[in-house]
């Protein structure tokens, strides 16, 4: 039985909403970044780079010092205002070729230690720390954890009622999305949706499983200090139907000594093998993979593709480790082995190709997506995915809403 509440959210005033909110900082190449950092003294991008008015070399503890000072003072400037009350937020995000459309509230750190808020990814300790002691040091968080609920009927008719309504913001950004924000502080909205939740079942974390494990190392680590918001961490819900799953493909630098005639015959012994010259080839469902070596495509189908014993052996990302990545070019570790890298699929095939024609990496796979059942599966039996197996929308505006700790 999930819970969620609302809370007291700091976000931008109206009139500069448009000019505040950023993508992820790691999205922005050095050229974006420096010309956001210049020219938009509004950018929430200061708040996360408050050192680059001086260009200096800083610890992680001064940092973290100074990105709460800057969030401070677009708060003193009014660029930032804190609502009065708590409230629920509908958020729409209208992109080229999708609309998501969700329910930004405070979710329960118990939920999530008791497995109601279900997860499918491990997590690096090390970032786990990292990001916990972030949000310590600063007091506050922007970027929500994406999490999905089974699809509910009554639930769809409210949001689609609710989005008729006029909204608290409404702007476009420079990539040609549309972003819609509703806030809903109504009493009987708040505890309608509360209850709905409460029937709803479980929750699955779609992307932001660093971020709501840092949450619950917060919670352990000051929950002496009596502060409530430490029980929660902010989230987007969304339907389960809504979300976009894109597979990661995978690059590799080399063959492992293997020449290529020694390669293909390799992967023969686990797939059917079909050349596809110059097509643009990608699989179009489970059990098929692409592949791009020496200036030619392939079709690769798994053999035997029904002898599984469970449902991470059966997922493509784990199949494509276990048959090609592991025993023929010798990748054991999907983190760190420096041979390996990654392209989502949001991106054309055509990245992978020119990718590998500029001679840094030899081959490159492109996976079939994972679907939402699969990986609702893999959390139900508390099983763990490959690393980069999936790569998930929406992806959120940093600096639009903002949990205070």
């Amino acid at each position: 039985m999930p819970k969620i509440i609302p809370f007291k959210a700091v976000r931008p005033s109206v009139d500069k909403v448009s000019l505040v909110t950023s993508r992820s900082f790691d999205e922005y190449s050095a050229a974006e970044l420096a010309s956001q950092l210049d020219y938009n003294p509004f950018s929430f991008l200061h708040v996360l780079n408050p050192a680059y008015v001086n260009q200096q070399k800083i610890g992680l503890e001064k940092r973290f010092k100074l990105v709460a000072q800057k969030y401070k003072d677009f708060k003193l400037e009014d660029i930032f205002i804190k609502e009065d009350k708590p409230a629920f937020y509908l958020y729409k995000i209208q992109t080229k070729n999708r609309a998501f459309t969700g329910i930004i509230a405070a979710t329960s750190v118990e939920d999530y230690k008791n497995d109601v808020i279900k997860k499918h990814e491990d997590t690096l300790q090390y970032r786990v720390e990292l990001f916990k002691d972030y949000i310590h040091q600063t007091g506050f968080n922007t970027e929500p954890v994406l999490i999905t609920y089974p699809d509910n009927s009554d639930l769809n008719s409210w949001i689609e009622n609710k989005k008729k309504t006029v909204p608290l913001y409404e702007f476009s950004t420079t990539k040609k999305e549309k972003h819609t924000l509703w806030k809903i502080d109504n009493k009987e909205e708040i505890e309608w949706l509360e209850k709905q939740f409460e029937i709803i079942g479980d929750l699955y974390i779609a992307d932001g499983h660093h971020r709501s494990a840092s949450a619950e190392l917060l919670y352990e680590q000051d929950k002496a200090s009596g502060n409530p918001n430490l029980n929660y961490f902010m989230s987007f819900l969304i339907a389960e139907s809504k979300v976009k799953i894109y597979e990661y493909n995978r690059i590799i630098r080399d063959l492992n000594n293997y020449s290529k005639s020694e390669f293909l015959e390799e992967l023969s012994k686990s797939f059917w093998i079909k050349e596809k010259e110059q097509e643009l080839w990608k699989p179009s469902k489970k059990f098929q993979f692409g592949m791009y070596l020496d200036g030619e495509f392939y079709s690769l189908t798994l053999k035997d593709e029904y002898n599984f014993n469970s449902d991470l052996e059966s997922l493509d990302a784990q199949i494509l480790y276990e048959k090609v990545l592991k025993p023929i070019l010798g990748i054991s570790d999907l983190r760190n082995d420096e041979r390996i890298d990654y392209i989502p699929g949001n991106q054309s095939i055509v990245t992978i190709k020119e990718v590998i024609d500029e001679g840094e990496f030899e081959v490159g796979f492109m996976l079939f997506p994972t679907d939402i059942s699969e990986l609702k599966a893999l959390a139900d039996h508390q099983l763990i995915m490959p690393p980069k197996s999936t790569y998930i929308e929406p992806k959120i505006r940093s600096g639009l809403i903002i949990y205070e700790f």
